[in-house]
């Protein structure tokens, strides 16, 4: 069964108003298999963190993981920002229907 992964293409929060992430629009994803949504941050700052958020329809967005660099990992995601934090993947190993929902990338001043 192939399933939409939705994902939208520009979110920013923080101080720096010119950051910006540019994700595919959608990505499609066979039931079972993994997935990885990319994220380009070309003009990430010095101290933003990258987050990932879900939205469900009709929900709240909800967090799902935020690093600053490297790999981390938290329940079943796994985020990988490049050396020089220009991009990065959310890892999803294997994909069900209740994955499907729009996954937000978000550059966020660290506190």
């Amino acid at each position: 069964m192939k399933l939409v992964i939705g994902v939208i293409m520009l979110l920013t929060f923080g101080t720096r108003c010119n950051s910006k992430v540019i994700q595919p629009i959608s990505q499609e994803v066979i039931e079972g298999q993994g997935v990885d949504l990319p994220c380009n941050h070309q003009d990430i700052g010095t101290n933003m963190n990258v987050f990932w958020y879900r939205q469900f329809p009709n929900q709240e967005p909800q967090f799902l993981i935020q690093n600053y660099k490297a790999k981390v990992t938290s329940g079943r995601v796994s985020l990988t920002i490049s050396s020089d934090r220009k991009f990065s993947n959310l890892s999803l190993p294997t994909v069900t229907q209740r994955d499907t929902a729009v996954y937000y990338c978000v550059l966020q001043t660290a506190q």
